[in-house]
This record gives C-alpha cells, sequence and structure tokens, in this order.
C-alpha cells in the first residue's frame, strides 16, 4: 500500500513537469504550500484525501484515476 501512495507523489511529479510548472508555480497555481510541494514530490505526503486529489487532478485536467496509477 505504501508503494501505491509513493506512486501518487511521482505522478504528481511528472505531471507538473509535463505542463511545465516549477515547484513554485504549482504551488501558486495550486494553493499548496510551496513546502507541500516539496513533499509531494519527494513521496513525504503519504496521506491524501479525496478533496486534494480531486483538486490536484482539476488542476492538470485528468480525472483522479490518473494520479493513483
Amino acid at each position: 500500500m505504501l508503494i501505491e501512495i509513493l506512486q501518487i507523489g511521482k505522478n504528481i511529479k511528472k505531471l507538473r513537469k509535463q505542463n511545465g510548472l516549477s515547484q513554485d508555480r504549482f504551488s501558486k497555481a495550486d494553493d499548496i504550500s510551496y513546502n507541500n510541494v516539496i513533499k509531494l514530490d519527494s513521496g513525504g505526503i503519504t496521506n491524501f484525501s479525496i478533496d486534494t486529489l480531486q483538486k490536484l487532478a482539476k488542476t492538470f485536467d485528468v480525472f483522479v484515476n490518473n494520479l493513483l496509477k
């Protein structure tokens, strides 16, 4: 299960980079603290609420399940 959760962070980082967003720009665009973006990228956040996943998915214009793959 932890591996799957770490994959979410990797997917978010991949989508962020594909969309040409720096960590700073992403934090401002999605109203997430810069420190939390760093934690997302490194897999340091392991508890995602549905609301957070929906917000992130909306930012990248993907479905939530794209973050979970």
